[in-house]
């Protein structure tokens, strides 16, 4: 089984958010290093936890410094920008890393109502996202587009021999129909949705498959969240980051990540301690072996032959560590 790496850019308390940037890359490269099959960094905006607002520029980033792991996004959202121009910038770092770019596409808005309009005040409205979709693939592929689109003549650049794979992103029904409809490949975010729907998604993905030409099958894997450590007790004293954040979410706060120890420090109300003991009852925490075990369940029971793994941690160290636990355990 392969395994992936989704990236989000976390920011930590006690440091200025641009160093999360630098560790994104520094990550890419420790998992170009120890084999990882893909690496994908997300796009989020007005958040002082997840702070990769510019998956394009990351990549360039970590493309030019990486050797053979796939760069992609996790993803680019769509509705915010033009179909062109996006195919142009996945054509330019297809020309920096041939044969290695993937081009992740999600729907939502990946921020707050108000900050998706600053993005941009005139952008497509999310039921326009298939027609995206559909111009988007003939110019990143280099394909004509039909006679009578009004574009038919435009072609994106920088053209060449190779292209960046398109794959549909979504926690719900609606992604896997779309990624079946256009015959290209899927990924869940089962850590966004805690796996809920995750059986449906992928059972109406493989059964209203339309092969496609650079897809013949269905292609298909999760986003899990996951975090080993030396000792399971570690494992779950790291987890107290994770706890903290999410209680924050819940009530509408993108905070950066606090310390472990901090984190446990906090007076937690009964409803907040509910939220914190219902995400240790499903996390994919402990040793390496543990995590690896958890992992390899779940890729049995959805008959995935991949599996992406987003690990958050206070110090990137740790988060270095996780990826190398797990790496020990599959090869």
């Amino acid at each position: 089984m392969r395994l992936s790496v989704l990236d989000q850019s976390t920011s930590a308390r006690g440091a200025t958010q641009d160093v999360a940037i630098r560790e994104s890359i520094a990550l890419a490269q420790h998992c170009d290093a120890l084999g990882y099959h893909r690496y994908w960094v997300s796009e989020h905006h007005a958040s002082d936890s997840i702070v990769g607002t510019a998956p394009e520029v990351l990549m360039a980033a970590i493309a030019a410094t990486t050797r053979r792991i796939r760069v992609g996004s996790a993803g680019v959202m769509l509705p915010h920008y033009s179909a062109l121009k996006v195919a142009e910038q996945f054509r330019v770092l297809e020309a920096i890393a041939p044969g290695r770019i993937d081009l992740g596409l999600g729907r939502a808005p990946g921020t707050d109502r108000l900050t998706s309009m600053a993005l941009n005040p005139y952008a497509s409205a999310e039921d326009e996202f298939p027609r995206q979709v559909l111009d988007l693939r003939a110019w990143v592929s280099d394909t004509p587009l039909d006679a009578g689109h009004p574009f038919a003549a435009i072609k994106a650049h920088p053209r060449g021999p190779t292209s960046p794979e398109i794959w549909i992103l979504g926690s719900s029904d609606y992604g896997a129909q779309l990624a079946a409809y256009f015959g290209l490949p899927y990924a869940f975010a089962y850590f966004f949705s805690d796996g809920r729907g995750v059986e449906q998604a992928l059972d109406l993905y493989r059964r209203n498959y339309r092969p496609s030409e650079r897809h013949p099958v269905p292609q298909a894997t999760i986003c899990v969240w996951a975090l080993a450590a030396d000792t399971e007790a570690e494992a779950r004293h790291l987890l107290a980051t994770r706890e903290h954040w999410r209680v924050g979410f819940q009530y509408g706060r993108r905070e950066a990540l606090l310390p472990p120890e901090e984190a446990k420090a906090q007076a937690y109300s009964p409803a907040e301690q509910a939220i914190i003991d219902a995400l240790r009852s499903k996390a994919c925490v402990g040793t390496g072996a543990q995590v690896a075990g958890r992992l390899r369940e779940l890729a049995t029971r959805l008959e995935l032959d991949e599996l992406v793994v987003v690990t958050w941690t206070y110090d990137a160290a740790h988060r270095h560590r996780s990826y190398e636990l797990l790496a020990r355990e599959f090869w």
